[in-house]
């Protein structure tokens, strides 16, 4: 019997160890292919880049996975309680693989069940780092043995850090601080006990416990994870039953743009970091953006602008619904399928209901929740006669019809825009989005940095910039160029130029311009002539001192990178763009330096690390150990110099008369010290105005996107300089009303307006002017360009006709 048994041990013993031996060797089969656990040392996952506002204001975020990674150290204890429960509670006493889960999973399999769970964390860092989603025995294996591997090679807190930061929550967000912001908008570390066991409850399948769509499940799936964490110790019976009682409290975030008005900027940005590092850096990088964007100046230009906007429009009259809908049914649902204007929260769609002699019945588009989906719910308003006023100027068949009723321009049916009324529950203004469009940049003279950027009237519209991308003709606003290249090279504020007919002989061609309102003022100084935009005497001035010098000096403020030698060109009616505008006029402003516009203060990659900063400025002496009675330490400007700062003070000077008693002459009435010059192109089709005070350059430009008129009597003037004011109003208010600082050792002097020689002691019609060192005005009277030509072939001799337009000669408009 003992022999028996023997012989039965015996054979027993072999066959053990010829399974063991087979199972060695497929083990050993299966491990030579096994992929190499040491790349989790070095694992750096897609991280989301964010672009902030210079106040810290989050504008964007990119990524192809919401993630944000986080060190173990910095997720709380609660939440890692969580996931602890729901996923793994034995994690920190296993070695990789929990032996009764596996061996329950590999029965379930052996009698022809499906591959079921029963993975650690340290499993499912394997699976999801180093191996594919296949269902089979084999792959089991493959990540048991890596589990064990990377238990060898990295310590708990490693692992679990991998796991938090890697697994997949659902609505693209990855890693527990991404699924925080997606799901609460709160960092980790405000999120509750119930929160965070509901976000350990979506890794087991996120579409499965969607709040939207499966509430009751996630509901009872969230506190099947408080009840575990409960049962781990983790959290009192009180607090775990306080926990379930609170409702899931989703409030995702919404993505794309989180800064209203600031749309334009940073697709802006965005384009540059494409540019700079490629779109993987972007998407993938991690990396935090620092832009130069003010919220607050942003979203007084955006306001400033689409009112300018609007005003004009709504002049032209209305155009008509957005569409047509049937409001037969349910028109809901039809309503909240058409496409508004997100980046206009002001603004709702409504569909009219009703239209009478009165006014309109509308219906306000469905709210959407947070997972788009619409909310069944209807909200009715109207929108009285008075409040649609415009609209009773409606084109048909591209004529102009004037309704008598409102029922004469809208039918149920009609989709519109509205707006509420302020103070009120449920009327409303109609509004319309404009054809007209534009574009404004803001910008700190001295750095170059961009505070605001309005590239059209709505991102959402068309995401076309017309302040980076329109190439536009500048019309009179380059005309303060052409004066600076005079200015720094030879002539003075007081120099007196012919405002008379010219014609320009070029080779078979002439070309005979004239002033905006088709008169003429005789002979008038150079401040004249910009304040009242003159373009005979500019003409007069460029054929004068030579359009090669009028063609460096626009290259070297950056206008226009070639420039052809026409004399045409010194009226502006060369394209360029509102930004290189701006910062033309920058240059002016701040004495004369070069500077490049920056939209990006500093970019810093995933670890922190500044990786570029737009401020080149050296310091020396900045970062001294003590303090020893030193000289207080000072920022090295090594900006170029492009103009003389006294002809930077004197155009300056001349273009404060523009606004004091010029073609800007409304912007006046903000009593502040603001230098600036209008422009209107050819048939008035751009109307532009750029100007600034010594810290603010702000420009801007209004016309259609596929050139037309603007309308007779349109000019900068009269339709950019109103947008500039009302910016300039709101922007300014609360600062102080700081003097342009006029350069050590510039003269001034009192001189007689028309003829630009010195003014004795109470004279009337004098001003102060000011000049170089060594300049001054003329001792005896002479008139640049008397022939008519442009040429000085009459010398200092004044015609009757002359001399008749310096006693009563009147000044343009343009």
């Amino acid at each position: 019997m003992i022999r028996l048994i023997g012989y039965f041990f015996g054979i027993g013993t072999t066959l053990a160890l010829l399974v063991a031996a087979g199972v060695a060797i497929y083990i050993g089969h299966v491990a030579k292919d096994l992929p190499d656990y040491e790349v989790l040392a070095k694992y750096e996952p897609p991280v989301t880049t964010r672009i902030h506002a210079s106040d810290g204001s989050l504008m964007a975020e990119y990524a192809r996975e919401r993630r944000l990674y986080l060190p173990i150290q910095a997720i709380p204890d609660r939440v890692k309680a969580a996931f602890l429960s729901a996923e793994d509670k034995n994690f920190y006493n296993h070695p990789g693989v929990d032996i009764t889960g596996l061996g329950r999973a590999a029965l379930t399999y052996v009698s022809g069940g499906p591959m079921q769970g029963g993975s650690t964390i340290t499993q499912q860092v394997a699976k999801n780092f180093l191996l594919t989603n296949e269902r089979s025995l084999e792959r089991k294996v493959k990540e048991a043995i890596l589990s064990f591997r990377i238990e060898q090679a990295y310590s708990k807190d490693r692992i679990l850090e991998l796991y938090l930061n890697e697994i997949f929550f659902g609505f693209n967000a990855y890693g527990v601080a991404g699924a925080a912001l997606t799901y609460f908008d709160k960092s980790v570390n405000e999120l509750t006990v119930a929160e965070a066991a509901y976000l350990a409850s979506l890794p087991k399948g996120p579409a499965n416990y969607n709040p939207f769509k499966h509430a009751d499940r996630a509901l009872e799936r969230r506190n099947w994870v408080i009840g575990q964490m409960v049962e781990n110790g983790y959290v009192t019976p009180e607090e775990g039953a306080k926990a379930k009682a609170e409702p899931l409290g989703v409030a995702p975030r919404r993505t794309g743009s989180y800064l209203f008005a600031g749309e334009y900027f940073t697709e802006e940005v965005r384009r540059q970091i494409i540019a700079r590092y490629g779109e993987n850096a972007l998407y993938e990088g991690g990396l935090s953006i620092r832009t130069t964007l003010d919220p607050k100046v942003q979203l007084i230009a955006r306001k400033a602008m689409q009112n300018g906007l609007m005003k004009y429009d709504t002049l032209r009259g209305y155009r008509g619904p957005v569409k047509t809908i049937d409001v037969s049914g349910d028109w809901g649902t039809s309503l909240g399928a058409v496409k508004g204007l997100e980046d206009v929260p002001e603004w709702s769609l409504a569909v009219v209901l009703d239209s009478s002699a009165t006014g309109l019945s509308i219906g306000l588009q469905p709210a959407r929740q947070a997972s788009g989906e619409i909310v069944k719910e209807r909200v009715e308003g109207t929108v009285s006669k008075d409040d649609m006023g415009f609209a009773m100027r409606h084109l048909v068949d591209g004529k102009t019809v004037r309704a008598k009723s409102p029922a004469d321009v809208l039918k149920p049916g009609d989709v519109i825009f509205v707006q509420k009324n302020e103070g009120s529950d449920n009327t409303y203004s109609l509004r319309q989005v404009p054809e007209v469009e534009g574009g404004l940049i803001a910008m700190d003279p001295h750095t170059g940095r961009v505070l605001a950027m309005v590239g059209g009237f709505s991102y959402s519209q068309s995401e076309f910039n017309r302040a980076t991308q329109a190439m536009r003709q500048p019309g009179s606003s380059f005309k303060p160029i052409v004066y600076s290249a005079a200015l720094d090279n030879g002539y003075t504020p007081a120099s007196v130029i012919m405002d008379g007919p010219i014609t320009i002989q070029s080779g078979n061609t002439t070309w005979t311009p004239k002033n905006y309102d088709g008169t003429v003022a005789g002979p008038a100084t150079l401040r004249s002539g910009i304040e009242k935009s003159r373009n005979l005497m500019t003409v007069r001035l460029a054929n004068d001192m030579g359009m090669k010098l009028v063609v460096e000096y626009a290259e070297r403020f950056g206008v226009y990178d070639h420039l052809a030698p026409y004399l045409p060109m010194a009226l502006g009616s060369g394209e360029t763009t509102v930004m290189r505008m701006v910062s033309a006029y920058s240059i002016m402003a701040n004495g004369g330096k070069s500077i490049k516009p920056s939209l990006i203060d500093r970019i810093q990659d995933r670890y922190g690390k500044t990786v570029f900063k737009q401020d080149e400025r050296g310091c020396e002496s900045c970062n001294a150990p003590e303090w020893k009675n030193q000289p207080e330490p000072e920022l090295v400007d090594n900006s170029e110099q492009v103009l003389d700062p006294m002809t930077a003070y004197q155009i300056t000077s001349m273009m404060e008369g523009v606004v004091q008693r010029g073609t800007g002459a409304t912007i006046g009435e903000l009593g502040r010290h603001i230098a600036g010059k209008t422009g209107t192109t050819n048939d008035e089709k751009d109307a532009w105005f750029i100007g600034y005070t010594p810290n603010l350059v702000v420009g801007l430009y209004m016309g259609y996107d596929t050139p037309r008129g603007l309308g007779h009597g349109a000019t900068g003037g009269g339709l950019a300089a109103p947008i500039f004011k009302d910016f300039m109003r709101v922007a300014l208010d609360g600062t102080p009303n700081v003097d342009f600082k006029v350069p050590d050792g510039m003269n001034l002097v009192a001189i007689n307006r028309k003829t630009g020689m010195r003014a004795a002691s109470g004279d009337p019609g004098t001003i102060v002017e000011a000049f170089k060192p060594g300049t001054g005005p003329a001792d005896s009277y002479w008139v640049i360009g008397m022939g008519a030509d442009g040429s000085n072939a009459s010398g200092g001799t004044l015609s009757p006709q002359a001399n008749q337009a310096i006693q009563d000669g009147g000044g343009g408009l343009y």
